[in-house]
């Protein structure tokens, strides 16, 4: 695994374009998309699915792709996704502009499910591909967390639960925002915390608008 420093300076030196098929993300990426370290752990097997671009404005990171983002290979294509476009104000056009919009969760394949909902990311995700990665979104001005394993990783010294966490979003924005996953299960945390989308979700947006112009 090459160091941090190293994938830093090769980034900014490689062209600007995945166009270039040697740049480091464009070989990143295809490294990722064929990752088999999890193999022994997917019910489904091996399916990274991400998009990214160098150019790309906006971070959002998630959990791990769910059953149907799995099947399909393209990332929030689930009612998570349209809810969290609502949230985002934008169209599909928008966010599946690889310049606009990096997709990069906690882990890139579908990790099955428990009763309570979809299994935690796997580690080895994170370990192997998160660091190099984002060390080549040299763009993002905006990164969205969705969900307490998105938090842990990106903002790891913030304690409390997700709750408190988004009540305070003032102390990150507008570089940072945190949010509860878009998944309809969280429907009931949504009803019980309407100051999210009342004060957050608005700023949010500008943030993202901003951003993307």
């Amino acid at each position: 695994m090459p160091r941090r420093s190293s994938w830093k300076s090769a980034c900014r030196s490689a062209d600007r374009s995945l166009m270039n098929h040697d740049s480091p993300l464009h070989l990143l990426a295809r490294d990722i998309r064929r990752c088999r370290l999890c193999e022994d752990k997917l019910p489904l097997g091996p399916r990274p699915v991400i998009q990214v671009h160098r150019r790309a404005r906006v971070l959002i990171v998630g959990q791990a792709p769910g059953r149907r983002v799995h099947e399909t290979g393209r990332p929030f294509n689930d009612p998570s996704g349209v809810r969290l476009r609502g949230w985002l104000g934008v169209d599909e056009d928008c966010f599946y502009d690889p310049e606009r919009f990096a997709l990069v969760p906690m882990a890139f394949c579908y990790p099955g499910t428990t009763k309570g909902g979809d299994l935690a990311p796997p580690p080895e995700c994170a370990q192997n591909w998160r660091r190099p990665l984002l060390d080549c979104l040299e763009s993002v001005q905006v990164t969205i967390l969705l969900g307490r394993h998105a938090l842990a990783w990106h903002l790891p010294g913030v304690g409390g639960s997700i709750a408190d966490i988004v009540a305070s979003w003032r102390e990150h924005a507008p570089r940072v925002f945190v949010a509860p996953h878009p998944s309809p299960r969280n429907q009931r945390w949504l009803r019980n915390n309407p100051a999210f989308e009342r004060e957050t979700v608005p700023a949010m947006r500008r943030a993202v608008a901003d951003a993307l112009r």
